[in-house]
């Protein structure tokens, strides 16, 4: 079976693009893969988080992916700073890298663009944690957004650099996971683009918003002056509501705002507000639920640490033979 390794950074709440795009893929891969999925909380050392917060978030991180449908019993639920091999695979790794293809990372010429005071070595250095996150289980497949690609690339350029130096065909060349459906993309409020966290205020639903804000959101979605005439093609805006709506509505609520909208009679008030409503009412047991796992520190502690256990045997074995590979031997 397979492989597959994929990062959960501590940073913000999840929302329902999260939902419908990541979250559901970690659910797929980890019924038909060996998955391991893990807390990147060493990955957000770059920005010095607060202690307190960044305890909070990897707390709140875990109860919402378990909320939503990641089962510790069917994948690897860890976190990064819980299995120390990785940081020494790291080490290792960074003997492999050259500092001119690290600065020629699109993400590090950003994050020194838009914080030219904070340009630490962890920075340049993250395409390298990034690849012993993937290669510490010797994974074949990672599920990789567009803004990852690039750092998987340098994964798979260090893997083949190890192999060729040593002479050993030891790490498996990762690749981008390749979906067998076409994945569901999101529409943000605005009437443009996708859904995320860093959309300006009000474009995204988060899985924590309590109702009147989410009531508040959705009645600010941008909208149009109406149809004109029968079965007018919707603009970018609407059809983007009627997306969110197939969404979270029964297919009846759907057809009955479809027939609206084609005869003309569409009234967006209406609409919006049942979609507020059923946005709330398709959120609330998820909300239950990450409240029920954020309060039970003693079950999320017992799911973290079995998940360390069984990612620091696959990361154990992999730092030792590694360490026999290059010649790190004990007398």
């Amino acid at each position: 079976m397979d492989t597959v390794v994929s990062g959960i950074r501590p940073t913000g709440n999840l929302h329902l693009g999260n939902y419908f795009g990541a979250v559901r893929n970690f659910i797929k891969m980890q019924q038909d893969y060996n998955s391991f999925f893990f807390v990147a909380d060493y990955h957000s050392l770059t920005t010095h988080p607060n202690p307190a917060d960044l305890n909070t978030s990897v707390r709140q991180v875990l109860a919402e992916y378990l909320a939503c449908g990641i089962d510790p019993e069917k994948c690897t639920l860890y976190i990064q700073s819980d299995v120390p091999e990785t940081a020494e695979l790291y080490l290792l790794l960074n003997m492999l890298a050259y500092v001119g293809e690290l600065e020629r990372s699109t993400s590090f010429k950003d994050k020194i663009r838009m914080h030219p005071d904070n340009v630490n070595a962890g920075l340049l250095t993250y395409p390298v944690l990034m690849a012993a996150d993937i290669i510490i289980h010797r994974a074949h497949k990672v599920p990789v957004g567009k803004d990852q690609q690039q750092h998987l690339e340098m994964t798979r350029n260090f893997v083949n650099r190890f192999n060729h130096l040593y002479g050993v065909n030891y790490f498996p060349e990762p690749e981008a996971f390749n979906f067998s459906e076409e994945l569901i993309k999101v529409p943000g409020l605005d009437g443009s683009g996708k859904m995320g966290k860093s959309a300006a205020e009000g474009n995204t639903i988060f899985l924590v918003d309590e109702p009147e804000a989410i009531r508040k959101k959705v009645m600010r979605a941008v909208t149009d002056t109406g149809p004109v005439e029968p079965n007018q093609p919707k603009s970018e805006s609407i059809a983007n509501i009627f997306t969110l709506m197939k969404l979270v509505s029964d297919s009846d609520t759907v057809e009955h705002f479809e027939s609206s909208y084609n005869n003309c009679t569409i009234r967006y008030g209406d609409m919006k507000k049942q979609l507020a409503e059923d946005m709330i009412r398709f959120i609330a047991p998820i909300q239950q639920q990450i409240k029920k796992f954020f309060a039970d520190t003693e079950l999320l502690h017992t799911i973290v640490s079995h998940g360390a256990e069984k990612a620091k045997e696959s990361a154990a074995i992999t730092v030792n033979e590694v360490r026999k590979i290059i010649g790190i031997k004990k007398f």
